[in-house]
């Protein structure tokens, strides 16, 4: 078969490693990949949105099956052109990935199917969203753009002169462009962070092992956010009694509800869940693999994620096994200094070897390029260090002691990954 992955980030490099042991597979392209992912696929300058571009290209490769990896191109309908071309594609198409796209949308689809999440209100008017804010008095509160933005869309304001700002920064100021038409602003929910991937046919939902996710940029949760700072895998707060009530009161309720608005989700759908004092609650969903969990989850997956693609795509998912390993699995994500805010690019990446890789771990590339057989910083989050070990503890230690042995000026990395225990 011939694969087309669509994005070039660290996700999409641990798809391409994970597509990569497949026996169906016999050549993957990546439109439009990263350095590293150069080792591994056939980059080809297609930028991620340009879907005439990527569809052009799919059919003059003739190429077998194609994974859309990143939230933009699955919102402006990607899929949906794959399919009308008829080309199989794994992800959900525009009516489906608004689950992610709009806020306002997700929250209004839990209310009405009882799905628990926190308490919200939505607004267009940014004085009757702080008139709200004032009246209601509770702090911290949460404040988040209708739209995309990149995972950093979401404020938590300690304060009622936080809160005004953030009113302001996202429906005034368009910190986020035209996401921030609309804030949704919701209760603040306490409890243990949990992810939860789950690969569903739009009938049927299998869920993957769980992960954490670190938000905050600097240790001990300090910082602003960003696109996510390191993972773990499996995350030790779930259980297995957790994830039954999860599957029970969120997810098959998820996918039904999906099916009821004639919106059905076929692809990767993503929980983002808080364990509060009164059971779990959704906080997000994402209509694709989270960026950097995909790093720790695909490399404990058994199955040939091909078999699973086909399965989803075809919605025969429920007759489709799917297997984990035991064990563990960390990424540290070494970021440019500066980042999330304005940071280098260009700077020479040291440590790593010719195929942009370190011993006794996976190095998953999400911002470099490459240039004269030499790796270049290219981005915010620069590198995904991933390691596996039969401990959550083993993981970690080798996870770390790869990203002591690469080098960039001005590399930034949170030092207790897997640490946060609240």
């Amino acid at each position: 078969m011939k694969v087309l992955v669509i994005g070039g980030g660290g996700r999409e490099h641990a798809i391409i490693r994970k597509l990569k042991e497949s026996p169906k597979v016999d050549k993957i392209y990546c439109a439009p990949g990263n350095g590293g992912i150069a080792k591994d696929a056939e980059c080809v300058a297609i930028s991620a949105m340009d879907l005439d571009g990527a569809v052009t290209f799919a059919k003059e490769k003739q190429i077998d099956l194609v994974f859309v990896a990143p939230d933009d191109p699955l919102a402006a309908g990607m899929v949906d052109r794959f399919e009308e071309a008829g080309i199989p594609a794994f992800g959900p198409n525009a009516a489906a990935a608004q689950i992610e796209s709009s806020k306002v949308f997700s929250k209004n689809l839990m209310k009405k199917y009882r799905i628990p999440t926190a308490k919200y209100e939505v607004f267009s008017d940014p004085k009757e969203a702080v008139a709200y804010i004032e009246k209601n008095n509770q702090f911290p509160i949460v404040v988040k753009a209708d739209g995309l933005a990149l995972g950093k869309g979401v404020l938590i304001a300690a304060d009622l002169t936080e809160a005004k700002d953030a009113v302001k920064k996202i429906m005034e100021d368009k910190a986020f462009g035209a996401s921030g038409n609309q804030v949704v602003i919701e209760e603040f929910l306490t409890g243990p962070e949990v992810s939860v991937l789950a690969f569903t046919d739009g009938k049927s939902v299998k869920p993957m092992v769980s992960s954490k996710d670190h938000k905050r940029a600097l240790d001990n949760d300090q910082g602003l956010n960003t696109g996510g700072m390191g993972t773990i895998s499996p995350n030790p707060h779930y259980t297995e009694a957790m994830a039954q009530t999860c599957m029970e009161t969120i997810f098959v309720p998820t996918i039904r509800a999906m099916q009821e608005e004639g919106r059905p989700f076929k692809g990767c759908l993503y929980f983002g869940l808080m364990l509060t004092p009164d059971g779990p609650k959704v906080i997000e969903y994402n209509s694709r693999f989270g960026d950097p969990e995909a790093q720790v989850v695909l490399p404990r997956m058994k199955t040939d994620l091909v078999d699973v693609m086909q399965a989803v795509i075809e919605e025969r998912l429920e007759e489709q096994p799917i297997e984990w390993y035991d064990g563990a699995a960390a990424c540290v994500v070494m970021a440019s200094g500066g980042y999330p805010a304005s940071y280098p690019k260009g700077l020479e990446i040291t440590g790593l070897d010719e195929n942009g890789q370190v011993a006794d771990a996976v190095v998953y590339h999400a911002g470099t390029k490459l240039e004269n057989g030499k790796f270049y910083t290219n981005g915010g989050r620069v590198l995904g260090v991933t390691a596996k070990g039969v401990t959550l503890e083993e993981a970690l230690k080798k996870a770390y002691a790869a990203v002591d042995k690469i080098h960039f000026d001005g590399a930034h990395y949170r030092h207790d990954i897997g640490k946060i225990t609240k």
